[in-house]
């Protein structure tokens, strides 16, 4: 963190506490800064700054060898290990103000030493939900969602002949011909199923690439589109749409609708006259299934949105980037798969590309046709995607 002169602080300091802002006073308990810095490390970082009260006033720090008090805490009360910035600012009266500077960790997630997963909501912290602490996991690696089981699922959600024409076509495998036991088996290795004792139970990838009815079972995982008839989102609705199915279904529902609302183009090809569209088709597709491939799942209230403006369209997905992944390296080809059992099916199938190359290609495509790159941006726990039409 760059140095922070007095009125900078002062400044911080009025504004009040946040998500990313915490007042304490030194005296308290170890246990407790423990508490806050593990639920920061746990969601996006901030700051906590010791000798402020909870009415914004700065009392000064008067606990004596404090930076070895912090640093102990860190090592010893919190897991893994979390080494903070220290800072100091003094001010008039011999008032002393420290600025912990709590990193996002990319470790998660973190507990206190007393097995407590803290996270930090708005200006409060509290104990992360079952769902929450699956995410942190996740978004370290230690889990991938689309390989956990849909527990109130049976075999008979999976849609056997879709399943089957994937096999035929891309493994030379007919699973039609098999015995039942020889065809279970060969669906969970596939991780389509996931074996349980002596039963099979469908894995929430498996019901999203081949379910009968997958939004039965995880109800948001289609697609929200809505086109808007001027440039906000609070602009007349010209039409809203939801799309469901399985994945390669909902990205193809979902091309064909957002094309269906385009005006055609006329473009040269050479001497010939051609038609097209506003929008590059190869980013558009690409955009759709890398949104539903590396969405959240563990986000269950939010479907992926696309919102069709008269001078954009955007592609919202629910969650943030994984840890160690940047949007600057996502635009130089860095390839991270939240749900990497939904990414090699839908690359095998030529619907993303796992290399990586998905990124630099729509923005290759975005300033062929508009002379501009496209956005990318992570806001309010979504990853947005902003695509913009030929000049």
């Amino acid at each position: 963190m760059a140095p922070m002169t007095r009125d900078e602080l002062r400044e911080l300091i009025a504004n009040g506490e946040n998500s990313m802002l915490e007042f304490k006073k030194d005296d308290l308990h170890p246990s407790s800064l423990a508490e806050e810095i593990v639920a920061f490390a746990n969601m996006a970082g901030g700051k906590i700054l010791l000798g402020v009260d909870d009415n914004g006033e700065i009392v000064g720090v008067r606990r004596p060898a404090i930076e070895e008090w912090v640093m102990n805490i860190c090592n010893t009360s919190i897991v893994p290990q979390i080494i903070p910035g220290f800072f100091r600012i003094r001010f008039e009266a011999n008032r002393e103000v420290v600025i912990l500077e709590i990193p996002q960790g990319l470790a998660k997630p973190y507990c206190t030493r007393g097995g407590k997963y803290l996270i930090r909501v708005g200006t409060t912290k509290r104990i992360a939900s079952t769902d929450e602490l699956a995410r942190l996991f996740q978004s370290r690696g230690m889990l991938h969602i689309d390989t956990t089981p849909v527990w109130e699922g049976t075999t008979q959600d999976i849609d056997l002949a879709k399943a089957n024409a994937y096999f035929v076509r891309y493994k030379q495998l007919d699973l039609l011909s098999k015995e039942e036991s020889k065809r279970l088996t060969i669906l969970a290795n596939g991780d389509l199923l996931k074996k349980v004792s002596d039963c099979y139970i469908p894995t929430i990838g498996g019901i999203l690439l081949f379910g009968k009815e997958p939004q039965r079972h995880i109800p948001a995982s289609g697609i929200t589109f809505a086109r808007f008839e001027g440039d906000t989102i609070d602009s007349p609705l010209v039409d809203k749409q939801q799309l469901d199915g399985t994945l390669p279904d909902v990205v193809e529902a979902a091309q064909r609708v957002v094309l269906g609302h385009l005006p055609r183009t006329m473009e040269l090809d050479g001497v010939r006259r051609m038609h097209g569209f506003p929008y590059s088709r190869e980013a558009l597709r690409e955009g759709l299934a890398s949104a539903l491939v590396h969405r959240d799942y563990g986000i269950r209230g939010s479907k992926v949105r696309v919102l069709l403006f008269s001078d954009r369209l955007e592609i919202r997905s629910p969650g943030s980037l994984p840890n160690s992944v940047t949007i600057e390296k996502m635009k130089q080809g860095t390839s991270y798969a939240r749900n990497p059992m939904l990414m090699r099916y839908m690359e095998n199938m030529d619907y993303t590309d796992r290399l990586g190359m998905g990124v630099p290609m729509i923005i290759q495509e975005v300033k062929r046709l508009a002379g501009k790159e496209p956005l990318l941006v992570e806001k309010d726990q979504e990853f947005w995607l902003t695509l913009f039409p030929r000049v």
